[in-house]
């Protein structure tokens, strides 16, 4: 029987083709996924949720007339660079959670995220932000985020599979630097912090399916994809231009590769041990994916052979290692 992943971790710039790759993976009968892919039906962890909640709560302040809390602008990236752990720790929770199955029954669903973002925002050396608000206006942002927040965490015990015996974890996140920066990537930019904020739990059986486009290939499928009306959506929402090129004007992927001390991984230096996480790279610097966001009976032979092969060459090279 072919290796089956316990975890994959899809990693590439924004607008890169992680969704599309998602969707054909998906489109796949089961047999194929696990004998061609490596891969055991799919449960999914995604950073971008919170994203979009901590836009929403900013949005809901500035709305209120007073500051942004975790985002310099609507169009700007994080006050602080070291959100990108909390965001690796919220995913830690939600795998502890997947795991366990906890079901959550709280009697505000935003105040559930509010301390949530406070305890992962801890864990990086960051302030408990939401509790330190003046009690009244953090009672009005619960009100006006209340039902978006009882979809999320609906929506995320409603992701919790009778059991992972046998299926393929897919977490997908995306990490970078700013343009034209300098190797090593510094903390907290970049794969190399963020990856070292997973749990020893996730380091231990993640390998890593990398799509590999160019920044500038990044930039402009992030703008083509881009639907105002859908700012919450997976693959419809847009990165603002700044913040492409600030925090998505490069990334360190290539450079954690050649300089792992195990050809074929990415080493990451955490919770006092080393881990090795095998890597293999799917080449869409010329875009292969686009035309599966399309519905399925349009999608072209040749194209979806192309697909298949690359991105079966990259998970055979992940289970060589």
């Amino acid at each position: 029987m072919s290796k089956i992943f316990d975890t994959v971790l899809l990693l590439a710039l924004p607008a890169s083709g992680k969704s599309e790759v998602r969707r054909y993976l998906a489109s796949l009968p089961p047999d194929r996924c696990r004998s061609e892919f490596h891969m055991g039906p799919t449960v999914q962890l995604d950073d971008f949720p919170y994203v979009h909640l901590m836009r929403r709560i900013d949005d809901e302040a500035e709305a209120l007339g007073q500051p942004r809390i975790f985002f310099e602008a609507p169009d700007r990236s994080f006050r602080s660079g070291h959100d990108w752990g909390t965001l690796i720790h919220l995913i830690n929770e939600d795998y502890a959670d997947l795991v366990s199955k906890k079901r959550i029954e709280p009697d505000s669903a935003a105040q559930y995220y509010f301390d949530r973002i406070d305890a992962a925002s801890n864990r990086v050396g960051l302030p408990a932000r939401m509790a330190a608000l003046d009690p009244t206006l953090r009672g009005r942002l619960r009100e006006r985020i209340e039902q978006e927040a009882r979809e999320m965490l609906q929506e995320k015990m409603d992701n919790y599979p009778d059991t992972l015996e046998g299926k393929t974890l897919v977490i997908e996140f995306a990490r970078g630097g700013p343009d034209g920066a300098d190797m090593p990537l510094p903390e907290p930019h970049g794969y190399r912090y963020s990856l070292a904020q997973l749990s020893p739990e996730l380091l231990e059986k993640s390998v890593i399916l990398y799509v590999w486009v160019t920044p500038e290939e990044s930039r402009r499928k992030n703008f083509d994809r881009a639907d105002p009306d859908d700012p919450g959506s997976i693959l419809h929402h847009g990165v603002p231009l700044a913040v492409m090129m600030g925090e998505y004007g490069c990334d360190d992927m290539t450079w954690l590769e050649e300089n792992s001390t195990r050809p074929g991984t990415v080493e990451v230096h955490a919770h006092g041990k080393t881990y090795f996480l095998p890597i293999g790279r799917f080449d869409n610097r010329v875009d292969k994916t686009t035309f599966l966001r399309e519905p399925q009976e349009s999608w072209d032979p040749e194209a979806v052979r192309q697909v298949h092969e690359g991105l079966k060459a990259a998970m055979d090279k992940i289970a060589s290692v």
